[in-house]
């Protein structure tokens, strides 16, 4: 089937992202809810969405690990987009608390590095006689 670490870092990595995206979200909305009231209005959702898009990298890292997993023959492509969601986490989701973002990386330069294994061919038919 292949080497598997690949799939985990990147799955591991999203995972990381995701509560980044999610601390991200929930903890500023709280804080924007307080800073609402004190405001006498203005509010900071703006930081709220900010969240929700880290949250919604994270599980896009997740679907790509486990893609590597059911699909090796694509692992390449789905290397490439966990780097690139990886490194855009760095605006919405902190990296994932930047372990995140280093497992992720780690998983998909892993991915792209891959070659999948050949089953090994029969050797050829022996012939006998003469």
């Amino acid at each position: 089937m292949g080497c598997a670490t690949k799939d985990w870092l990147s799955v591991l990595g999203g995972v990381f992202i995701l509560i980044g995206g999610a601390l991200v979200a929930f903890d500023n909305s709280a804080i924007s809810f307080f800073g609402y009231l004190a405001n006498g209005g203005t509010s900071g959702t703006n930081v709220t969405i900010v969240g929700i898009i880290g949250i919604i990298m994270g599980l896009v890292v997740i679907v790509g690990g486990l893609m590597m997993k059911s699909k090796p023959d694509k692992s390449k492509m789905w290397g490439a987009v966990v780097i690139v969601v990886a490194i855009l986490s760095w605006f919405t989701a902190v990296g994932g608390l930047v372990i995140g973002f280093l497992i992720a990386l780690a998983g998909g330069i892993m991915a792209i590095r891959f070659k999948p294994s050949t089953a090994p061919s029969p050797p050829p038919p022996t012939t006998k006689g003469s």
